[in-house]
Order: C-alpha cells, then structure tokens, then sequence
C-alpha cells in the first residue's frame, strides 16, 4: 500500500507553447429554489504560456456537493462555480510535478487550470492542493469522496480524537444509540462508532439506500424517512433514545432526533441540506427546551479546521480502505456539459455514495 506523500520529482518537463482554451462555468445568478442552467454562463477562455514553477492540468473528475449550493450567496456575481477536482498534469515546468501526475485542488467547474503549487501551500479552499500518488487498483475519483474532503470531513485520526470522540461518540459507560442521517458520508461515522458497541441508526431517502445502509455499511436500523413516522421510526431504531447524533440535514427530522435524546447527549452539525433548496427558512420544532433540559453539546465544525493534519486523515482512511474497514459507492455522471445535471440530481438525492462527474 503507498500512502500519500507530496514529493516527486518530475522525469519531463514542458517545453513548448501552444493555445490551450478552457471551458468554465460562471454562475450569473443567485440560486433560486433548485439550481438552474440558466443559472449559469458556459465561458472559453484562452490560457497564458506557462510559466516557471508552473503546471497545466486537465481535469479528470470535478465533484459536486451540498455545500456549493449553499455557499454561493456569499459570492458577489459573477462569480466562478466553486469545487474541488481531481486533474491530470499535462504541461509542466515544475520539476516536482510531473506530466501525466494526478492532483486535487479546489479548481471549480472548470475544463484546464493553471496553477503555481507553490502560491498554493496555505491556502487550502475547501480542499488542499495535493498531489496524488498510485492508489490503483482504487480509481482517481476517490481523492474525491472517501480520500477526499468528504472522508476528510467524516473521519480520520485527528478528527476521531477532536471531534467524534468529544462532541459525538459515547463514553464507555453510555447507553448506545447513534443517529446518522445517510448521506455520502454516512460510512464514516459508522466506521468511528461501531467498535465502540454503539448501536447506528440511520435516515436515508430510499428503501435502496436503507438497505445499503443495514446490508453493506452495518447500520443496525435505516428507515426511509419519506415513507415512514419519524417519532415511531425513533422508537423502534433506538428504544432507549439517543445519545449522539451526527447532524447533516436539518430541518424536522433533527429536530425531532434532538427532541428524543437522552440527557448529555452530543451532537455534531456539519451541515443542513434539507433547507438548501427553499426559498426562505423553514420552520421546525424549537431546540432551546431540549438542549436546556438535557444540558446537550451541539457544535458545528468545518472541513478546514485541522487541515494542518490533512495527509494524516487521508492515509487514515485509505489504510481502512485498503483493510476492508471502509467502505464506498460512487454516482458518476458523464461529461463537462452535464455539470448542473449532476449538481441537481446529487441534491435530490440520486446519488448512492459520492457524487462526482467524469469530465472524458
């Protein structure tokens, strides 16, 4: 197994100009319900020569994921469409890049980028810039989900300690129930919580998905939370109530899974995707009664906020990987043009697993 090192030195180098033309997707307007084409500009632009210490890439694999439809309001339009890829180096005067190497970075929805990696160090996005090494048999789009931002984000050997263990898994001496909504980083939580004799509950929006969920991943319960009574799915996936919830999804379910918790429950809120797409705020059952009454720990936490242990995760979970600890499912869409298609579709749920599109 060859875990990830940032080192390499270059066998070719670029050595000749030509135009390279790169399409982008610039987004003219602010989303309004669920994104839209017409949201977006298809732009060309034409690429400078290279210059020394930097590399040409191609990309590959371009992710799409909740977050972009939620942070594009902070963003004065136009604007570029945000996202991390996984690219290939096809030009290159650095020698420690070279051609034919894979990287990731926080590039956008973008055909062909320029890049000094050395300007890049330290300033991270929403992934860092990264170079990656042969992780066959295992395909490049991984770098993109579970040994990417999203596996980032839901486990590795820092946030184990910072995170999982200290604002949601249970104390030895706890009674265990853990709620996970299912989403792409549903097998990360599990991963953390299960040797710890939790018992993993989970919400996922098909009876496809809940089966993945109990059959594939080991959760002890999953309930389709379209079909079902959220209060009467609680009940009979954790009778003894709630002690952690990992909290991507808001809305009512949360606050019908926080309302049930035991007192000193803990809950970790990394997102809340079932409000992305509306108009104005819905409305839900208050928290401040249950988090007073039970003395919860709720706390939020971002991606970047040990990105100073970034390879130290990686290699954490691509070791799980490698050992058959972890587990991962891919949607992958096709082609450069159907960027929004695939965006929609990863917000209505279509996706089982990481939802990424292959640009070739």
């Amino acid at each position: 197994m060859k875990l990830f090192h940032f080192h390499f030195i270059a066998k070719r180098l670029y050595s000749g100009s030509g135009i390279i033309k790169a399409q982008k997707y610039v987004l003219t307007k602010y989303f309004q319900g669920e994104p839209k084409k017409t949201d977006f500009q298809l732009v060309e632009e034409v690429l400078p020569d290279l210059r020394d210490g930097e590399i040409l890439t191609e990309a590959e694999y371009i992710s799409v994921d909740p977050f972009m439809r939620a942070y594009m309001i902070g963003y004065k339009l136009p604007v570029d469409m945000i996202g991390g890829q996984v690219a290939k180096i096809v030009a290159s005067r650095n020698e420690h890049y070279p051609i034919g190497k894979y990287v990731t970075g926080s590039f956008g929805w973008r055909t062909h980028t320029i890049c000094n990696p050395e300007k890049l160090k330290g300033n991270a996005g929403f992934a860092p810039f990264s170079l990656l090494p042969d992780i066959s048999p295992y395909p490049v789009s991984l770098a993109l989900g579970i040994l990417g931002m999203p596996g980032r984000l839901g486990s590795n050997s820092s946030l184990r300690r910072k995170l999982m263990i200290r604002t949601t898994l249970l104390k030895r001496d706890c009674p265990p129930a853990c709620f996970v909504p299912a989403r792409d980083i549903a097998a990360y939580p599990l991963r953390v919580a299960s040797p710890r004799c939790c018992r993993v509950v989970g919400f996922a929006g098909t009876d496809e998905k809940c089966y993945y969920l109990e059959k594939e991943l080991g959760f002890d319960r999953a309930f389709n939370y379209k079909t079902v009574d959220i209060k009467a799915a609680l009940k009979e996936g954790a009778p003894r109530k709630v002690d952690c919830y990992f909290d991507n999804v808001g809305g009512q379910i949360s606050s019908n899974i926080i309302n049930y918790m035991n007192k000193y429950g803990r809950v970790a809120v990394c997102g809340s995707i079932s409000s992305y797409n509306e108009s104005c705020s819905p409305k839900a059952t208050i928290l401040q009664p249950a988090i007073v009454l039970k003395e919860l720990k709720i706390e939020g936490f971002l991606v970047d906020r040990w990105i100073d242990r970034w390879e130290e995760g990686i290699n954490a979970n691509l070791r799980w990987l490698v050992d058959g600890k972890l587990k991962y499912e891919e949607k992958v869409y096709h082609g450069f043009d159907n960027m929004v298609d695939a965006f929609v579709g990863m917000l209505r749920g279509e996706n089982t697993g990481k939802a990424v599109v292959k640009i070739k």
